[in-house]
């Protein structure tokens, strides 16, 4: 008992002291996971649009502000649809929001930039 009060002694106070630490750095774990990682990427690179995800943008009234903030930010990559480990060029479906998704987008992701090919309104 004596040995677990020295410890939970030393323990509170220095999770304390790194729990402030780390967020004052504004540090956070959410980026590892594969998700958070391809829409980081994908969103630090060249955005293009196709020809018909351009004109699907017009007809769902989605500008590139709510496209870029929204849907990309919040969505939810769908792996088991995506083709990510194709060599050159991964492609991915992203959905949006996560449950009961209203859109569902098809990317690709290069090197340099990323090309939005495709824009579904599900519901």
């Amino acid at each position: 008992m004596r040995k677990l009060k020295f410890f939970l002694i030393g323990l509170i106070p220095g999770l304390m002291l790194v729990f402030f630490i780390l967020n004052k750095k504004g540090a956070s774990c959410s980026g590892y996971l594969p998700n958070s990682r391809v829409i980081a990427e994908t969103l630090s690179k060249k955005i293009e649009y196709t020809p018909a995800f351009s004109e699907q943008m017009n007809l769902n009234k989605i500008d590139e502000k709510f496209l870029k903030d929204s849907i990309i930010t919040n969505g939810y990559v769908d792996f088991e649809r995506s083709q990510a480990q194709k060599k050159r060029c991964p492609e991915y479906i992203l959905s949006y929001p996560k449950k009961n998704p209203k859109y569902e987008i098809g990317f690709e992701k290069c090197k340099e930039d990323a090309t939005f090919k495709t824009l579904k309104k599900l519901r």
